[in-house]
């Protein structure tokens, strides 16, 4: 470490500043269980600003933090009796909480892997550094996931502003083909759609909005849309529509018509489907190996195939055009092995 300057060649701060600075070492290098004393955080003032403060005017400083009530300062004197030991410990977020964002951030599918780490270095300045360092141990996912689109933070946020502006938006729309290009849908020509809310849905965001001139609801993959604009005209939502139960019959984000079904399910399937619906669903057990549910459903792709899943563990019992459709892709599937 170089040697101090004399007080005659140190740099000047003002109150203010040493104040903030003050408050930024607190954060960064104390916690329950890490405390500094008045001479390590002379130190440290000089190790990370190269500024010399005096011990009197550091201790005045705590002081008015801890009487203003504005910052949290912690004061232990039991150590050893003599020295006092300050830290910062009332922090906005738990450990386990930074933890949960990190986990979220890494699993998200959507993000690409530059912003990932960007995003955990930003959550891990919530804390202190040694507890950052608990930080380290996130989840794996694996990098071929990952988003390579590096616009789609800006995409989010331009859907984000339309909504709360309730702006019409346009936005060309597409897929991969099986070359691994990504391909625009109708030639490359705008959709036009109401954008009614953001879901978050199997690591993918999804947009569900009113299609124009159409007025029907569908939902588009926010990594799959390109081009996003907000148009200056606005609409009205309509007051009857609930997001909320919407997203709660849908299976796979896929869109179609809503109706009562009725599913028979083997009784080993009960935490499966209360995983799926909910404990409010209705259960109607029949015998001790079988159950039935009742419940309301969006009549689609994704309800079938989410029901292929069990095999004959799941029999569906209304409505008869479920009931169909479930024949048909049970045998086009039979074909493929026969």
């Amino acid at each position: 470490m170089k040697a101090k300057p004399s007080d005659s060649t140190s740099q000047k701060i003002t109150v203010k500043e040493r104040l903030i600075r003050l408050q930024d070492l607190l954060k960064k290098y104390t916690d329950e269980d890490n405390e500094l004393t008045l001479k390590q955080i002379l130190d440290k003032f000089y190790e990370e600003y190269d500024v010399n403060v005096g011990i009197k005017a550091i201790r005045s400083d705590l002081k008015e933090l801890e009487e203003s009530k504005l910052f949290d300062v912690t004061i232990n004197q039991e150590k050893d009796g003599v020295e006092k030991y300050y830290s910062h410990q009332n922090r906005l977020f738990e450990i386990y909480e930074l933890r949960m964002l990190i986990d979220a951030v890494s699993a998200a599918k959507f993000i690409s892997k530059a912003e990932t780490e960007n995003l955990i270095s930003k959550i891990e300045k919530l804390t202190s550094e040694n507890q950052a360092k608990q930080l380290k141990n996130r989840i794996l996912v694996s990098e071929s996931v990952k988003s390579e689109d590096h616009k789609i933070k800006y995409t989010i946020h331009e859907l984000h502003t339309a909504i709360s502006n309730s702006q019409i938006i346009q936005f060309k729309y597409g897929k991969y083909d099986l070359n691994k290009k990504f391909q625009f849908n109708r030639n490359g020509e705008f959709y036009r759609v109401k954008p009614y809310a953001l879901v978050w849905n199997n690591d993918y965001y999804y947009l569900i909005g009113e299609y124009l001139p159409n007025t029907e609801i569908r939902h588009y993959r926010v990594d799959r849309m390109r081009d996003v604009t907000s148009c200056n005209e606005t609409f009205v939502c309509d007051p009857f529509f609930n997001i909320t139960k919407y997203t709660e019959k849908l299976f796979h984000m896929y869109s179609g018509e809503e109706s009562l079904i009725e599913i028979e399910f083997d009784a080993h399937l009960i935490n499966v489907v209360i995983d799926r619906f909910g404990r409010e669903v209705a259960v109607r057990p029949i015998g001790e190996d079988t159950f039935r549910i009742s419940t309301q459903a969006i009549i689609s792709d994704g309800l079938v195939r989410w029901l292929l899943t069990w095999g004959s563990d799941a029999k569906v019992l209304t409505p008869l055009s479920l009931v169909e459709r479930m024949r048909e892709e049970s045998e086009k599937f039979y074909k493929k092995y026969h």
